[in-house]
């Protein structure tokens, strides 16, 4: 998530301050553009099949672009990082290709070993599998009897752990819960991010059927989603930079707004394909 000084919708919390100036239009903005985007993603992901993976694909190339920028990598070791990750992408095509198996992940540690080989920088691989598993998780939920709705369910605790987190923690404060790595944080947020993301799950059980184990899985993939949060704060400080991007005015990078679900996604699939496995 992005770090400014004035937190977006998305961000886990702030701690309580007098807002400057402007800050209110600012923080409308910021929550509109979310609805923008939220919207976006879900009428993609209703739509299924090649909406859905070209939005991903799209998502996926950004990505790619900024963690080489954190990582400070040259413009043309970025883009043949782009490169070589849209072979995975291609291959997971709904309809027109294999689709997300077990040959689209064998491509992606394919592209991680190449970039690593390359570049004697196993970070700078490691972008192919940041990006690539949580994009091939989504879209292999999607393909699920349930995937809609079990997608849904992946992305929107993210998205209700981080509003419960950025209102509760800007409305209660409290210790900070990672000062050295993102001084806004605090466990209030947490709690109220997992609180959130838990009741989320509970109605879609109660409304929709979500299985249980899944409601039950639900607070540890939302503590799983502030990890991923902070992941990418560690990444932004040693870059040295407040945001992974500028590509969503008044957001920052496309990594700024997916990097709880770069952890969830993966975790998520696994634990909805484990049952048929037996």
């Amino acid at each position: 998530m992005t770090d400014p000084e004035i937190p977006s919708v998305g961000a886990p919390d702030a701690a309580p301050a007098t807002p400057p100036v402007g800050a209110m239009s600012n923080l409308t903005k910021r929550v509109l553009a979310s609805i923008v985007m939220i919207a976006v993603a879900s009428v993609c992901l209703a739509l299924g099949g090649l909406a859905f993976w070209l939005l991903a694909v799209v998502v996926a190339l950004f990505m790619m672009a900024e963690w080489s920028d954190l990582l400070k990598i040259e413009r043309p070791r970025k883009q043949l990082a782009q490169f070589a990750l849209s072979v995975p992408l291609a291959i997971m095509a709904p309809g027109l290709a294999a689709g997300p198996g077990f040959f689209a992940l064998g491509l992606i540690a394919g592209v991680f070993f190449f970039l690593t080989i390359i570049s004697r920088r196993p970070d700078y691989g490691a972008g192919a599998l940041y990006v690539g598993l949580p994009v091939f998780s989504l879209l292999a939920i999607r393909l699920h009897d349930d995937g809609l709705a079990l997608s849904l369910w992946a992305m929107a605790l993210v998205w209700a752990c981080d509003s419960g987190a950025f209102f509760v923690g800007r409305q209660f404060g409290g210790p900070k819960l990672a000062p050295a790595i993102s001084p806004a944080k605090t466990w209030s947020g947490l709690i109220g991010g997992v609180a959130a993301a838990t009741l989320l799950a509970a109605a879609m059980h109660v409304y929709h059927g979500l299985p249980m184990f899944l409601v039950i899985a639900t607070p540890l993939l939302a503590v799983l989603a502030q990890m991923g949060d902070l992941f990418e704060s560690w990444l932004k400080r040693r870059a040295g930079v407040k945001d992974s991007g500028n590509v969503l005015p008044g957001h920052g990078g496309v990594m700024d707004r997916l990097d709880g679900i770069v952890p969830v996604a993966p975790v998520a699939a696994f634990l909805i394909f484990l049952p048929d496995l037996f």
